[in-house]
């Protein structure tokens, strides 16, 4: 497993648990990832290493020296050979040039995923070093139908060149009593989870936003809303919420180990995004049978149908979050409706055992 980046994240979280499971079946993975020197400081680096390490899985580090580092692909080619790759499974943009110079001279199968990142695509360097590299793998995977629909067309590639495995999660039941004290919820408060990096395109300012709007008009009943996650937009949240009618019925819990226990105290799970690949965070909230507000951003409404497994909004429209919001704090039938169906639909089509299978069938290795 290559990765450009070992902080806690979304496609650092589908690796982890991807790794666990093939390494269950008697798989040996080996993590192979950026040393403190060559990513950007997060606050949550080594997060991935150490969960490796923890799981009894080895890693290796490499060093990046400058932005496009011509001496990489021959480093990470010597540690290939060091640990006896059999399969070598790149992560977004930076491994996915790197891994497949590294991985074809020794021949190795060389995979791809790309978890939804649309800036990838901005610059025309990075969008022929991208079709350099899908060129030299055995496979390029998108995590939903809308991320490759995206490459395909910025980058000219022809339909179904990529293909779509979509992430799967564990069924993790958590603890409702202890997660509603862990964050002070009272037994007649709506308590809304979100769970995500506090950075501008989850947005999470738009959520604030509309529960501003909805004070503002008048609400039948108590809410409180607790976010999980760290980032840069931290001190902006906290000053927005501070000065506005909500304040008090904000909580920003910082990164957290407790997500299945916050998942279960939850009676909303919301995720306002601007855009996003397959979102894990969805997955696990529909798992944990959850009444669900997003936004119908990038691949989010492949795994949640509008009135059926949630309700999804405009990305950006505070007025419609607002309404939707409205729906499910006020309404217990639509909360358990809408949790009822999209626990259904995790069970169907979002298994880590579903994303596993595709996986490995795709590095046609054997345990």
């Amino acid at each position: 497993m290559m990765c450009e980046s070992d902080a806690l994240g979304g496609a650092e979280a589908v690796i982890l648990r991807l790794s666990i499971a093939l390494r269950d079946r008697g798989h040996r993975v080996v993590g192979i990832g950026p040393d403190e020197l060559t990513q950007p400081d997060r606050g949550t680096n080594g997060w991935l290493r150490q969960k490796f390490l923890d799981e009894g899985m080895p890693w290796r580090t490499y060093r990046k020296t400058r932005p496009v580092d011509p001496t990489l692909a021959g480093r990470l080619r010597a540690t290939l050979s060091e640990v006896r790759a059999a399969a070598v499974h790149s992560h977004e943009f930076g491994m996915a040039v790197y891994g497949a110079a590294a991985s074809r001279p020794l021949g190795v199968p060389h995979v791809i995923s790309m978890h939804g990142n649309m800036n990838m695509t901005r610059k025309w360097t990075r969008r022929v070093a991208l079709r350099w590299a899908f060129a030299r793998s055995r496979a390029t995977v998108a995590v939903s139908e809308e991320t490759r629909q995206h490459l395909e067309s910025t980058l000219g590639l022809p339909a179904g060149k990529i293909s779509v495995i979509r992430n799967g999660v564990p069924e993790r039941v958590g603890d409702r009593a202890a997660g509603r004290r862990s964050v002070g919820a009272s037994s007649d408060e709506v308590l809304i989870i979100a769970v995500g990096s506090l950075v501008p395109r989850k947005g999470h300012q738009k959520l604030l936003e509309a529960l501003d709007l909805l004070d503002a008009e008048g609400i039948a009943r108590p809410w409180r809303l607790c976010i999980a996650g760290a980032g840069e937009e931290r001190a902006l949240l906290e000053a927005f919420a501070s000065q506005s009618r909500i304040a008090g019925r904000v909580q920003l819990l910082g990164p957290r180990d407790d997500i299945p226990d916050l998942l279960a105290a939850a009676d909303v799970f919301t995720m306002p995004s601007l855009w996003e690949g397959l979102p894990l965070a969805i997955l696990e909230a529909m798992f944990a049978s959850k009444a669900i507000v997003a936004s119908n951003a990038s691949g989010i409404p492949e795994a949640i149908a509008h009135d059926k497994e949630g309700l999804l909004v405009a990305p950006g429209d505070v007025p419609g979050l607002a309404r939707a919001l409205r729906r499910v704090i006020e309404d217990a039938s639509t909360r358990s409706r809408l949790g009822t169906a999209a626990y259904a639909r995790a069970q169907r089509e979002f298994t880590l055992d579903a994303m596993a299978d595709a996986y490995e069938r795709l590095y046609g290795v054997r345990n």
